[in-house]
């Protein structure tokens, strides 16, 4: 009963659907909402970078010098979005980046995104070290499912991983290159962010301070590595945390990607490439496409801004192969800089878990149209009909030199 009248204060006080565009319509009012519901330790996982937090705004400002100019008086337009990768159409050149411990983030996180995904039609990534499995995941994906994969060291257990993305109806492999080592984390640490949470006075307090969050956790447990469970003997939290720690990540190599290439008959990605002659040797390696991408900031706080390596490595690889891209998008505008500079489709992933921190399920659809329209409206400003005009709008004085 106490349980219940708390869910109902909380419906109450909660943003209906049909005025979310008016008490959020940027994403950046997603953010401040979701740090409000989201507890601190939880939080911290999401929004912090590595060392002193300077990559993380560094894509933000790298975004934001990037400069379109308008073309006008074409009379009305209606510019289209729908874009086809990997023979699929999708409603728009926008997809959800995979992201780790989601249901820490948000309970229930993999469940909405991929029913988002289906409902929207675009592309949601489902991390290895996601809350939830492929198995339900993907379905619930309806088709709209890729993968990434965080090379396992095992042989044995890479392939049977793999076996059952495919069975799941996961219909792309995202490879993650940008992982070498873990990285330090600092803001994590302080906040003390443990896998599995430890439940002691300070993550009771925040938790209690927090009811959206905590209620959803009553409903749907704490977040466990779900994907990895299976390859552990009475998998608790803890022990598939130390499994995770043992077995995957570290060995990514140029033989282990062609290895990859071998097992998996989809559309294969490597995200994280900042190199040219990275990007060029994933081409060679036998890459669908390349994912330019620093890991949002969270891996090297000397790496340059994402948007600013995207140009070369467009013009190196562009011809042969897509050139997706992440890292700093917080607005349709933004995702239309990153096509003007030559990406054929952008992913975000703290944008969606901002949807799901301010408005839980309906959050991440509402993050998707907050992007759609502005993508949509930026295309109208600078007079283009279609994605591939947008190049001819780009202010190329604001591009730094490579």
């Amino acid at each position: 009963m106490v349980l219940q009248r708390a869910v109902e204060r909380i419906e109450r006080h909660r943003p209906m659907a049909s005025n979310l565009m008016d008490t959020m319509p940027g994403i950046d009012d997603l953010e401040r909402r979701a740090g409000k519901r989201i507890p601190h330790f939880a939080w911290e996982y999401l929004a912090s970078g590595t060392g002193d937090d300077r990559a993380v705004q560094n894509n933000l400002d790298g975004m934001a010098r990037v400069q379109l100019i308008p073309q006008l008086l074409k009379g009305p337009l209606e510019p289209s979005i729908e874009t086809e990768l990997f023979g699929i159409t999708y409603a728009a050149p926008i997809g959800i980046a995979p992201v780790g411990l989601t249901g820490l983030i948000w309970p229930g996180a993999d469940a909405a995104l991929a029913t988002t995904a289906a409902a929207k039609r675009i592309p949601y990534t489902m991390s290895t070290v996601a809350t939830e499995k492929p198995e339900v995941a993907g379905p619930n994906a309806d088709g709209m499912g890729w993968f990434q994969l965080y090379p396992p060291r095992d042989p044995s257990l890479r392939a049977d991983l793999l076996e059952r993305v495919r069975a799941s109806g996961f219909t792309a492999l995202v490879v993650t290159a940008d992982v070498p080592a873990a990285s330090r984390r600092e803001r994590q640490r302080k906040a003390r962010v443990r896998v599995p949470p430890v439940i002691g006075p300070t993550l009771v307090a925040q938790s209690a301070i927090h009811p959206a969050w905590s209620i959803g956790v009553l409903r749907h447990g704490l977040p466990r590595f779900r994907t990895l469970e299976k390859y552990i003997d009475d998998a608790t939290m803890r022990s598939t945390a130390g499994f995770v720690g043992a077995n995957l990540g570290g060995t990514l190599s140029w033989e282990y990607l062609a290895e990859v290439r071998e097992l998996w008959d989809g559309p294969l990605v490597v995200k994280g490439i900042v190199d040219v002659d990275d990007a060029q040797r994933c081409v060679d390696t036998g890459a669908d496409a390349v994912q330019v991408s620093n890991h949002g900031g969270r891996q090297l706080d000397a790496v340059p801004p994402a948007i600013d390596s995207l140009p070369a490595i467009v013009e190196r690889i562009g011809d042969a192969v897509p050139v997706l891209f992440d890292s700093g998008v917080r607005s349709g505008l933004d995702v239309a800089r990153a096509i003007a500079l030559g990406a054929s489709f952008v992913f975000c992933g703290r944008a969606f878990m901002f949807g799901l921190g301010a408005a839980g399920d309906e959050g991440p659809g509402h993050a998707y149209e907050i992007l759609r329209e502005g993508l949509i409206n930026t295309m109208a400003q600078v007079g283009c009909t279609r994605l591939d005009e947008l190049a001819d709008r780009l202010d190329r004085s604001t591009i730094p030199a490579r």
